[in-house]
């Protein structure tokens, strides 16, 4: 079995875990609760991952990381959108 079926597998959930937060952002366009250090931090991180999966040639590091980039840039930008000191 090709050992990368864990790197889709787990990319896959990781970034699944990112979309109810998302989406309750988006339905009640609060984001009050969240902490953006976090998401700005976790972004940086992954930017990191993504350049690493360059460096190696490695397919699904830089297409999960690229999705997951996505999707914290989302959220990111969901905040400064919605947010309301």
């Amino acid at each position: 079995m090709d050992g990368s079926i864990f790197g889709w597998i787990g990319g896959t959930l990781t970034n699944l875990s990112l979309l109810p937060q998302i989406v309750k952002a988006i339905r009640t366009k609060s984001v009050n609760d969240i902490s953006i250090a976090m998401f700005w931090t976790l972004f940086a991180g992954i930017f990191c991952w993504f350049i690493y999966g360059i460096l190696l040639h490695d397919r699904v590091i830089v297409l999960m990381n690229l999705l997951s980039l996505i999707f914290v840039g989302s959220m990111i930008y969901l905040y400064y959108r919605y947010h309301r000191p």
